[in-house]
């Protein structure tokens, strides 16, 4: 169970921020977004699944990968494969050191994006969360600094990656949902 929980602590802190790179370039790949989440979901729940991180040297190349092998079952399976796809699936390198510009510039925003919501967390849960899963310190050690239960430090940080969660995907979704009214907007203007 500890192995699991830091598996997803690791995902949280070092993947997580990472995942508006990975939307807007699903987004250009002109996917729609019930298989955008989809995609997502799923590579999340492969990496939950890895046994270790330690091989893995770039997250944010990683993340990318997982996505990508994904998009790529998702085109072999399918009947019809858009050239856009296709086109944007072979364009993504992943192999580089450098990130593109995109990647660069997506990854500050979301990395700006979790610090904003960490902050908005409420004071106790984010102080251990910050101890926890961004120095890394062990649950005893914070426990025994902030004069709480193992269990208390362990249930906030928990709680702290939940609520983080949530509001990225409440974000994410009136993202969508104002890209949709706006696209809707654009299409009755058209018509007349």
């Amino acid at each position: 169970m500890e192995h699991r929980r830091r598996i997803v602590a690791w995902v949280a802190a070092h993947v997580m921020p990472h995942e508006g790179g990975v939307r807007a370039w699903l987004r250009r790949s002109l996917l729609n977004p019930e298989d955008v989440d989809d995609l997502i979901q799923e590579a999340y729940a492969r990496m939950a699944a890895l046994e270790s991180t330690e091989h893995i040297e770039k997250p944010d190349g990683y993340f990318f990968q997982v996505v990508r092998n994904l998009l790529t079952e998702q085109i072999r399976r399918s009947r019809i494969i858009r050239i856009e796809a296709a086109t944007e699936l072979e364009s993504l390198s992943i192999y580089t050191d450098e990130p593109s510009p995109e990647r660069a510039i997506a990854a500050r925003r979301e990395l700006a994006r979790v610090k904003e919501l960490i902050e908005g967390l409420p004071d106790r849960c984010r102080r251990i969360f910050e101890l926890r899963k961004i120095h890394g310190l062990p649950q005893r050690e914070i426990a025994r600094m902030l004069g709480v239960t193992e269990s208390t430090v362990e249930n906030d940080g928990v709680k702290g990656l939940r609520l983080i969660m949530q509001a990225m995907r409440e974000q994410d979704a009136q993202f969508e949902s104002n890209l949709k009214e706006h696209d809707d907007r654009t299409r009755y203007r058209r018509r007349d």
